[in-house]
């Protein structure tokens, strides 16, 4: 049996409502938990881009592929492993102020991360980290052995292409020419 592994799943699509339901329902009918999901505005007017990452199998990604791109106003999705992209996620850590303050290994530990403080109040202090999903968790699971953890939040994966220019680019770009004809 195959084993599933971490894919990246970029969807530009046209900016119409209703379009992350259609999306979300091709996982849901293929039984894939999306593991997370980020929606913006892309370089392109009009255009949004999704990020989404599930783990599932090669079978799996390529018909979940071939659905997203069978919707109306998707205009191109396309999956890429970790070493095919440019990756990134920003958590923020609610820290005890007294815990903090007791160890000198917690401030130690921030600064090995290279995170940034965002806040700091008698009771708590909010500390940022933007980095890959392993440096997050990595972090999360130190802050918590120390038991100074006392809130979590973590965004969803953002991403480009290492290509040296977005695929979906040139699919616009050749829909505009044969518009103009």
């Amino acid at each position: 049996m195959e084993e599933p592994i971490l894919y990246t799943i970029i969807v530009h699509s046209e900016n119409f409502s209703g379009i992350l339901n259609q999306v979300a329902a091709v996982f849901t009918r293929l039984q894939v938990n999306i593991e997370s999901l980020n929606v913006s505005a892309s370089s392109m007017p009009n255009v949004h881009k999704y990020t989404i990452t599930c783990r599932t199998t090669q079978k799996n990604i390529d018909k979940i592929i071939k659905q997203i791109n069978k919707k109306l106003d998707v205009i191109n999705a396309a999956y890429y492993l970790d070493s095919q992209i440019f990756q990134s996620e920003i958590a923020m850590f609610k820290i005890s102020t007294d815990e903090f303050q007791k160890s000198e290994d917690t401030s130690r530990l921030l600064r090995g991360y290279n995170t940034h403080i965002v806040e700091v109040t008698p009771d708590y202090l909010i500390v940022e980290l933007a980095g890959s999903s392993d440096d997050i968790t990595s972090l999360f699971d130190e802050l918590k052995n120390i038991g100074c953890l006392r809130q979590f939040v973590r965004s969803g994966r953002v991403a480009v292409t290492a290509a040296n220019f977005e695929p979906v680019s040139t699919w616009l770009a050749d829909r505009e020419r044969r518009n103009n004809l």
